[in-house]
């Protein structure tokens, strides 16, 4: 089995991460590295903090050179950082010592490390806003649709009241929507830019390093967080957790598939499912169970990346190690899950003949609290309760209709007040104000 089942062939349908697989590749850190190592020196001639011909080739080169992520391990074994092997390569690739002495003007490794970091989780969060749109959008059609179809609600897994099957949708989307509206602050707040230098005070950046800093994340898209944050992880930390609880509400909404889906209820169909190797008779959920596993692994994945907030003094290599061994993981378990959820929304719909069926199943019973608050209009409310509590083991032992053998001891009991409209309460008025949400979600 492969290290890590992103990467692997044999599971990419599995654990499908698409695009967002190619950013977290050493051609892609390389490749972003050089972005800013060239972007940089661009500003540094125009400061003229380096002569102006020299960063123009150095630019130049950073768009045209190629430089083999493999060339570079027995520097990064040594060093722990893959800068000093990347620019020890771009300057001899570039064959112009004259001008590539001027590369890496006053910066540290950690300032292009992390830089180029924030370019890759900027297009990874374009691609999970995509997918969490398209998903929002499926579940929107499913909560409108199935607004006003009752099914049971279950509480400790048991049968507790009447709602729907579009307020269960809703219940799946909330959660996903106020990740979508968080994504703008989530941005402004994690994806910067970072320019220090070597202990953080930018001391051999030139006469304006403040300047300089804001300059290059203007030309590079990322914000200027204006301070030195090698030893201050807040935004990995946030983007970190934002991709904890994406897994999360996508494995509750995974959590409820299985449970819908299992033999003895069969209440929602899911589509493809798989199969096993010696029972023909079975389809498996596997889908949803991956994003079970992929948010359970999430948790571990947090845990590591909160222990690593904990930078000693200037700058701290383990705890920035750490990272590397943990982030990456998180967000690509987080877009597979999130591949996965898109695809089961698109193709889950409710079995309405088993909703009822499982209506049916619990003879009125059901409807226990609605009744106990009925007979509390004429008796007082502890009566009425353990009135129907009594009620309630009678129509278990007698397999007796609930509501038919109250009426026996009730006669004045309006049967109607018992129908799934009157019952599921709020639910239909929850999926219709969840699909609301959701279609401001679309286009904004």
């Amino acid at each position: 089995m492969a290290a890590s089942l992103f990467d692997s062939p044999n599971y990419a349908k599995l654990f499908p991460v698409g695009d967002a697989g190619r950013l977290f590749t050493d051609t892609a850190e390389v490749r972003a590295m050089m972005l800013v190592e060239g972007t940089l020196a661009i500003l540094q001639g125009k400061a003229g903090t380096i002569p102006e011909i020299s960063a123009q080739a150095i630019h130049r080169a950073s768009l045209e050179l190629q430089i083999d992520p493999a060339g570079l391990s027995d520097a990064t074994g040594q060093n722990g950082v893959s800068v000093p092997g990347l620019v020890a390569e771009f300057r001899k690739l570039m064959q112009a010592p004259e001008h590539a002495q001027y590369l890496h003007f006053g910066a540290t490794s950690q300032d292009i490390t992390d830089t180029a970091l924030m370019l890759r989780l900027r297009q990874l969060l374009g691609l999970q806003e995509s997918a969490l749109k398209s998903m929002i959008a499926h579940l929107r059609k499913l909560a409108t649709d199935h607004a006003e179809t009752p099914m049971v609600a279950r509480t400790y897994g048991q049968s507790a009241t009447l709602t729907s099957f579009g307020a269960t949708v809703a219940s799946w989307g909330h959660p996903l929507i106020d990740l979508l509206d968080e994504m703008e602050n989530l941005r402004a707040s994690t994806l910067w830019v970072s320019l220090a230098g070597a202990a953080g005070t930018a001391s051999a950046l030139g006469d304006d390093p403040t300047g300089l800093r804001a300059e290059l994340a203007a030309a590079l898209g990322l914000q200027d967080p204006k301070r030195n944050w090698h030893n201050d992880r807040s935004p990995i930390q946030r983007i970190a957790a934002w991709q904890t609880r994406l897994n999360q509400a996508l494995g509750k909404f995974a959590q409820d598939i299985l449970i819908h889906s299992q033999s003895t209820l069969k209440t929602v169909q899911i589509g493809a499912t798989g199969g096993s190797s010696t029972m023909p008779q079975k389809e498996n959920p596997v889908q949803a169970s991956t994003i079970v596993a992929l948010a359970n692994q999430a948790v571990g994945l947090q845990t590591t990346l909160t222990l690593a907030a904990q930078h000693k003094e200037a700058r701290d290599g383990a705890a920035w190690f750490s990272e590397w061994l943990a982030l990456p993981q998180l967000c690509l378990g987080a877009m597979a899950a999130l591949t996965i959820a898109n695809d089961i929304s698109a193709a889950v719909s409710p079995n309405q003949t088993a909703l009822s069926a499982q209506i049916t199943a619990t003879n009125e019973m059901i409807h226990a609290e609605a009744l106990s608050f009925e007979l509390a209009k004429t008796i007082p409310r502890p009566e009425a309760q353990a009135a129907v509590k009594q009620l309630c083991q009678e129509a278990l032992a007698t397999g007796s209709n609930l509501i038919a053998l109250a009426q026996t001891q009730y006669p004045s009991i309006d049967a109607a007040l018992f129908g799934s409209a009157h019952q599921m309460g709020t639910a239909p008025e929850q999926a219709h104000a969840f699909a609301e949400r959701a279609k401001d979600a679309e286009i904004s």
